[in-house]
């Protein structure tokens, strides 16, 4: 796959970044318009009813703080999963979201764990990791990016903070970390030169041919055109018109 073919840019990008966060607003406003309280649909630890806060906790928030600050690195970095990874971007989300849960459930404390938070650590570290992984000069710096602007969020893996679930942040990060190991992307290799190959033989290279040993520059004489001795004879005949 060619680089600017890999790089192309498509619609369908922005297809799950937009659907997530309008899921998680959505949930949102039927909460208050029901005035009703999802909390405890979300990851309860080491309870076998817990166990459907899996699926259901990203989705849940607990106010709009905590919903607006999730909002924005959820779309950015779910952007730049798709539109980067395209080709394994679910495969990363289905299994970020088990495992990262299931690590949230058996080491979290007795609480209701929820918010997207969670899966924006997934990305963050997967994004990160597998950049670095892949030694793709824009992927670097892709990595490079996320943590000039990410960076901050690496001390909210440790109980820094009441009311933050860090063990969320933890399992998303450490899920991350070993999504970018286990399952390959297709990148575009590195470009290489005539020489760079193995069966580069410089022996026949047109342009070091140009070349002496010493490395001085072989001036090539001009072709002579030749011209046959014998010149080609044009005969013209005319015909002349009848008189009436």
């Amino acid at each position: 796959m060619g680089e600017q073919n890999y790089f192309k840019f498509s619609n369908s990008v922005l297809v799950a970044p937009l659907l997530s966060v309008l899921l998680i607003w959505t949930v949102f406003w039927l909460e208050l318009r029901l005035q009703t309280n999802l909390n405890d649909f979300g990851i309860y630890p080491r309870t076998l009813l817990g166990l459907r806060g899996i699926v259901l906790s990203p989705f849940i928030h607990g106010s709009l703080e905590h919903l607006y600050n999730n909002t924005v690195p959820l779309a950015i970095l779910m952007v730049s999963l798709f539109y980067f990874y395209k080709n394994i971007a679910i495969r990363v989300l289905l299994f970020g979201i088990l495992f990262s849960g299931l690590i949230t459930w058996a080491i979290g404390r007795p609480s209701y764990h929820i918010g997207a938070s969670g899966i924006i650590y997934l990305l963050a570290s997967f994004v990160f990791f597998k950049g670095i992984f892949t030694k793709y000069y824009r992927l670097v710096a892709l990595s490079l990016v996320v943590v000039f602007i990410y960076g901050s969020l690496l001390w909210y893996i440790f109980p820094v903070k009441d009311g933050i679930s860090w063990e969320g942040h933890l399992g998303g990060f450490i899920t991350g970390l070993l999504l970018a190991i286990f399952i390959k992307a297709k990148t575009p290799g590195p470009k290489k030169y005539a020489w760079e190959h193995e069966d580069y033989n410089e022996e026949e290279d047109d342009f070091l041919k140009q070349f002496d040993e010493n490395g001085n520059f072989i001036e090539t004489p001009k072709e002579e055109i030749s011209t046959d001795s014998e010149s080609i004879k044009i005969t013209y005949h005319y015909k002349r018109k009848s008189e009436e």
